[in-house]
């Protein structure tokens, strides 16, 4: 029996690109472990070229395959990729588009998914339109004036807000605005990043996450884990990532009801299903003091760094990460 052929793409160039290569280590661990595949890691670079893990340059085709630049006669044939690319081009559904335009199977969210998702403007006009609860917001289109006057406002409202780029992943161009000062120069911060921006109501709660994922024809959403940040602070991109981190994760949270279970499970899974993600996700939600469960955002290609919380919370969930991913390539090639 032939064996089938993996391209690990990682990288990708983006804000994330190192995150991303971090991630493709497990995946390459992870597709040791399966005989019937024949992987080649490949390497999106911050030039756009696509490098092997020789050190060759290469292209990906639209005959599906891996042409060799420095030996044009090279090529090889690819079955399925595994984008493993956090960010741009990858949770924002661009590489999505190309795989789909070729005829060529992923794993992951498809393109329109992924970017309904990974836009913060379009996410939570989705999870409103499914009824999903989350965070009070404005929508900014352009910085003038009247985007600092709105903010001002929103901010004289709730007081305290965070400044979001619409278009950007883990917490790149996020900031937690407590002075009503500090607006003028955030925003601008934030629009260096997007062309959109979204304004938030500062909301004091739990950070709950959950994996939700296809396995053996069925969505399922696992227990709830959490992410405890230091006072006062919340998960910025350097927290998640940083040698120092004050912040500490669980892999199933503590001290929630079976109602607040339930109810985080559902919403998840009603996400997953009404946005039409596909193979895995990881959803992450807001719980108040109060008890009010609203949905953050969603992440359609979650990390796979030795901290990540989504293989974690698969496996406690009883799933191994091997025969998911070996369930969702054989399910794409034959569907």
């Amino acid at each position: 029996m032939s064996k089938i052929n993996v391209l690990l793409l990682c990288g990708g160039g983006g804000a994330e690109h190192d995150i991303s290569l971090l991630s493709a280590k497990f995946f390459e661990t992870t597709l040791e472990n399966i005989p019937e595949y024949q992987v080649q890691k490949v390497e999106l670079n911050k030039q756009g070229q696509y490098i092997t893990s020789d050190g060759e340059i290469c292209e990906l085709t639209g005959e599906r395959q891996l042409r060799y630049i420095a030996e044009p006669s090279k090529t090889w044939p690819i079955d399925f990729v595994i984008p493993c690319i956090h960010g741009y081009p990858g949770e924002t559904g661009d590489i999505q588009s190309y795989f789909e335009l070729i005829g060529l199977p992923y794993f992951g969210c498809d393109a329109e998914a992924s970017r309904n998702s990974f836009n913060k403007v379009t996410a939570k006009m989705w999870f409103s339109a499914l009824g999903i609860p989350n965070t009070p917001y404005l929508f900014l289109h352009q910085l003038n004036d009247q985007a600092i006057r709105d903010t001002q406002a929103a901010f004289d409202k709730w007081g305290s807000v965070f400044v979001k780029a619409a278009s950007q992943g883990s917490s790149v161009g996020c900031y937690k605005v407590d002075n009503r000062d500090d607006i003028a120069n955030v925003l601008k911060d934030a629009f260096k990043y997007s062309p959109y921006v979204v304004v938030e109501k500062t909301i004091v709660a739990r950070e709950l996450e959950v994996a939700a994922y296809e396995y053996q024809g069925e969505v399922i959403a696992s227990k709830p884990g959490e992410i405890i940040c230091d006072s006062n602070s919340f998960y910025t991109f350097d927290e998640k990532y940083a040698a120092d981190s004050k912040a500490s994760t669980k892999v199933e949270a503590d001290n929630l009801t079976a109602e607040q279970l339930a109810k985080i499970q559902a919403y998840s899974i009603k996400a997953f299903k009404g946005m039409k993600l596909r193979h895995l996700s990881r959803i992450d939600f807001f719980l108040t003091e109060d008890g009010e469960i609203l949905l953050n955002e969603i992440n359609t290609f979650p990390g796979s760094t030795p901290i990540s919380m989504f293989p974690k919370m698969l496996a406690h969930n009883g799933h191994d990460y091997g025969d998911f991913l070996k369930d969702a390539v054989t399910r794409a090639l034959n569907s």
